[in-house]
């Protein structure tokens, strides 16, 4: 049987599942005992197996059998949930999620889950429950070892059980050796090709960072001999010495010494994520969400509910986009020649194919919006992980994830808003100590909302934590140069907060590889940008802060103004424009070699279109009076000359193809109803 015709819809279905496996497995943690959700936990989990194997990819199938084996056994009431389970079954998830996105790569969906594997059979044998480190014994050499947590000691226990080799390995370098941390990076690499890196200390994050001395230990597991291991290593370059020990169970014992249960729980995500137990949750993986749900999942503790819907390919929506952006253009043109023939049969029948256009036109759109729910859907377990890498207590409350967008605009917010999540957990919400010293409840809200208004959806990330001291950002902004004194005494509260989004601005004290490293609101805002959109934030210190995200509804078809500059023809969005007005040339000012316009009692820069593009056959020089369209972009205005404005259009947004790409405040094309070319002004790329 030829299989590769229904690859596509494994991949849709899989990636459903294990989003619904996701999300019942967050409820189930805050239910445990709510057996319902485990049965719809483990219906997923059934499913996947089933189409996995009839696929072919067997390492899919055998991870979801072993999860099968450690539900069926909670659903029956023989073993009880606990956070050693959930470890476990969240790992396990990542490495589906991780071979799943092989396969969509064009990979074969294989991975090394043996690790995993071995914990969750230990779950099922019980053994979990004695594989904990023991007290604590006079150490064998090495002398030091690396502490390890529970998940971490059962994990080298039962590879030990199950025939793996353990080793526990000391890797020092040169000391005059200068990219340390490259060359540490080059041994993990190596050392990952031949199995899994179970713990190292210092954190991989702080050895990316050269926050070590000289050396590293590390645990891991393999089946490739000492000798081999020792020769990879020692083939680095400016490696010194690898000092490598093979561990039983009664030197692991002794090597790994006992944490306390606090200490266990707060750096247990962090350790499996950092350092290879199961791949980390990164932005590409929150960022690959789906352009379209259409097969409905079931639903928390309820039954799957019918739906009436098919899968569509994206490819198809785009040839039905593009098809009707022909319909339009031929439309315009219609309405052109009605307007010149006359005659009232014609008109008729372009007015009424107007109409029926005009409602084709709808439904295409609401064809491509897909609610917002595809990208925020993978947050709540972002959040989760982060919080407890970071010993803090967060609730995530989303409202309005069923407000549309259109599959252009939610392909990309995606990574903007892990940025802002990001953020929020990181720099906003306090840690427990901090909260309760405060007088508010040891766990922080962070409200995740999503609604339209007007042509344009806002998403808002709002958070309760210790908000934004504008003394604070005043002061890296004048570290940094980005105001003087001078300017920085007269900025209001919400001008400062928006200097968070310079670029390279950053208030933490401390790099980690959440925040801190001073790209992600510059990145943020780029983006934003990018997409016809702006950002803003504001905040009362104490009490937290509220980022605001503003989008267009659809980046294809859009409504502009059209205008003419000399012979040719132009059109600025509707979106980004404040007025249209006449100015006199005597009301034209020319401050510093600048031409500046009074506006509505202040002074806006006013550019010249024809100089900025070269427009021939057009002198604004000889003009007395000037048409004007006053552009903004967030809090900034300018006035645009132009000769003429021709009227207000719908127009289809045309790229230019990769041969005219980055032309400076052009956003593409649109062919109008007589067959002439608009070129689209970018006014977000004018207003600098």
């Amino acid at each position: 049987m030829e299989l590769s015709q229904y690859l596509s819809m494994f991949i849709d279905e899989s990636k459903e599942h294990l989003q619904s496996l996701n999300e019942n497995l967050l409820s189930l943690e805050s239910n445990p005992q709510d057996i319902s959700i485990v049965h719809n936990i483990f219906r997923s989990a059934h499913t996947l197996k089933g189409m996995s194997a009839t696929m072919g990819f067997e390492d899919i199938a055998a991870l979801t059998h072993e999860m099968e084996n450690v539900l069926d056994l909670v659903r029956n009431s023989k073993i009880e949930m606990n956070p050693f389970i959930f470890d476990c079954i969240f790992k396990s998830l990542d490495s589906l999620e991780s071979m799943v996105e092989d396969i969509i790569q064009g990979g074969t969906g294989k991975a090394d889950v043996s690790p995993i594997v071995v914990a969750l059979r230990s779950i099922v044998t019980g053994d979990y429950k004695t594989a904990q480190a023991p007290a604590v014994t006079a150490a064998k050499e090495p002398a030091k070892g690396i502490e390890v947590d529970e998940f971490q000691f059962s994990i080298l226990q039962q590879s030990i059980d199950s025939g793996f080799l353990v080793f526990y390995i000391e890797v020092s370098v040169n000391e005059n050796c200068v990219l340390k941390a490259a060359r540490a990076y080059m041994v993990f690499d190596a050392l990952e090709q031949m199995g899994e890196i179970v713990k190292a200390t210092p954190s991989v994050q702080e050895i990316e960072q050269e926050k070590f001395d000289r050396s590293f230990s590390l645990y891991f597991i393999s089946k490739v001999d000492q000798v081999t291991l020792e020769k990879e290593i020692l083939n680095v370059s400016e490696i010194q010495s690898a000092v490598i020990i093979t561990v039983d169970s009664e030197s692991l014992a002794e090597l790994s010494r006992p944490r306390t249960e606090v200490e266990a729980a707060r750096q247990e995500i962090a350790a499996a994520v950092a350092e290879g137990i199961a791949p980390a949750v990164s932005v590409e993986a929150i960022h690959n969400v789906e352009p379209a749900t259409a097969a409905a999942k079931p639903a928390a503790g309820g039954a799957p509910v019918a739906s009436r819907t098919i899968r569509v390919d994206i490819e198809r929506l785009d040839a039905l986009m593009n098809l009707f952006s022909e319909l339009l253009i031929d439309r315009v043109r219609l309405e052109q020649l009605a307007s010149e023939v006359k005659r009232n049969d014609l008109t008729e029948t372009v007015e009424h194919m107007s109409r029926v256009s005009s409602d084709l036109q709808n439904i295409v759109l609401k064809l491509r919006m897909v609610p917002v729910d595809s990208v925020f859907n993978r947050f709540p377990r972002m959040i989760r992980d982060l919080a407890k890498s970071l010993d803090k207590k967060v609730d995530l409350v989303i409202t309005g994830a069923e407000t549309e967008l259109d599959r252009t605009v939610i392909d990309e917010i995606g990574d903007p808003l892990v940025h802002l999540l990001r953020n929020a957990v990181d720099h906003g919400i306090e840690s427990i100590s901090d909260r309760l010293a405060a007088g508010k409840s040891e766990q922080g809200t962070i409200q995740l909302r999503a609604f339209h208004s007007g042509n344009h959806v806002f998403i808002e990330i709002e958070e309760d934590g210790r908000g934004i001291y504008r003394e604070k950002v005043l002061k890296t902004a004048l570290k940094n140069g980005l105001v003087t004194a001078e300017q920085a005494a007269k900025l209001s509260d919400l001008e400062v907060y928006n200097l968070l989004f310079a670029s390279g601005f950053s208030t933490a004290e401390k790099i980690s590889d959440i925040s801190g490293r001073g790209v992600g609101l510059d990145v943020v805002k780029t983006k934003i940008q990018m997409l016809g959109g702006h950002v803003q934030v504001d905040s009362k210190p104490g009490f937290g802060s509220k980022f605001s995200v503003q989008l267009p509804l659809t980046l294809s078809i859009i409504s502009a103004m059209l205008v003419r500059l000399g012979s040719e023809k132009y059109a600025i969005p509707l979106s980004s424009i404040v007025e249209t007005s006449a100015i006199q040339k005597q009301q034209i000012r020319n401050i510093h070699g600048n031409k500046m316009v009074d506006y509505r009692n202040t002074v806006i820069p006013l550019v010249s279109l024809s100089t900025l593009f070269n427009v021939p056959d057009f002198d604004e020089d000889l003009e007395e009076e000037t048409e004007i369209v006053v552009v903004r972009k967030g809090d900034k205005q300018v006035a645009l000359m132009v000769d003429e404005f021709i009227g207000q259009q719908e127009i289809v947004l045309k790229t230019l193809g990769k041969y005219l790409s980055g032309l400076f405040a052009i956003s593409g094309a649109t062919i109008l109803g007589d067959g002439q070319v608009a070129l689209i002004i970018d006014p977000n790329a004018l207003i600098k």
